[in-house]
């Protein structure tokens, strides 16, 4: 079991809903984590899916709990297993848009026992649908490798790999959308919190802001990849197997998610 030695504690606006939202993190002897709003709990499991729709929901008949994909994505990375969430708000905050807030204040507060428990699975899971795919292969080693379709003149057919030995990348990789869509998304209810400050733009000719690293908003599809599978309780750092995704999303993530949960096989 591996949790963080001290209690952290990080606000700031969260995305979909522009409200302030602040989260308390603390140290758990149970293994799992665990989200608390409103005096309600709910477990990070991916049998607790609600919605996937814009981002990645889990819940009960009794809370919900929204975009908690960057959060898991930095537990991973982290090999953290074990944690009790305390939230002011149903949405976690956005922070930077990525990952890298969340994963440098666990390190600063220590993790004790990182979870370096190996998994794989012995048959391959295959999702086809359409120009869509996410296949699993069984393997002797990791590779992961992400590819997209978008409207823009530098991630039309690219792809992109994950490279466990610089997972700042991945972790620092911020979300994205179209900056023409935004107004849109906006009078929908969505994406109110959504600023220069946290999210990559996509223009016509460019992006709002600098990025981070090369082909960042695939790099982030890695990252929503990586929180939502470990919903499944695979940890994708800690993974022997070929992934191969294709113009997928946090819904293709989070079905095949729910079948490599039933297949997936632990090592000593």
């Amino acid at each position: 079991m591996s949790t963080v030695n001290k209690e952290v504690v990080l606000k700031s606006i969260a995305l979909m809903t522009g409200c302030e939202s602040e989260t308390r993190v603390c140290p758990s002897e149970e293994k799992g984590i665990r989200f608390h709003y409103m005096g309600k709990t709910v477990k990070a499991d991916i049998d607790n899916i609600l919605s996937t729709e814009h981002c990645t929901v889990i819940g009960n008949s009794e809370v919900k709990i929204m975009l908690i994909e960057h959060f898991m994505a930095a537990c991973a990375i982290c090999k953290i297993n074990a944690l009790d969430v305390y939230l002011t708000h149903y949405e976690l905050p956005i922070l930077d848009g990525s990952s890298k807030k969340w994963a440098e204040a666990f390190k600063n507060a220590g993790v004790n026992n990182p979870d370096e428990a190996q998994c794989t699975i012995k048959e391959p899971i295959v999702y086809l649908n359409g120009k869509t795919h996410l296949i699993v292969l069984p393997s002797d080693s990791l590779n992961v490798t992400y590819g997209v379709n978008f409207k823009h003149k530098d991630l039309k057919n690219r792809w992109s790999s994950l490279d466990v030995n610089n997972i700042d990348e991945i972790t620092n990789a911020r979300t994205f959308g179209y900056l023409s869509e935004l107004e849109m998304y906006q009078k929908a209810g969505y994406a109110l919190g959504a600023s220069i400050e946290n999210t990559v733009g996509l223009t016509q000719d460019g992006y709002t802001t600098e990025l981070n690293t090369e082909y960042e908003p695939i790099k982030h599809k890695i990252l929503d990849l990586i929180g939502d599978f470990y919903l499944a309780g695979c940890n994708i750092l800690n993974f022997k197997g070929e992934i191969i995704v294709k113009e997928a999303g946090h819904t293709v993530h989070c079905l095949v998610a729910k079948d490599l949960k039933n297949k997936l096989i632990m090592e000593a």
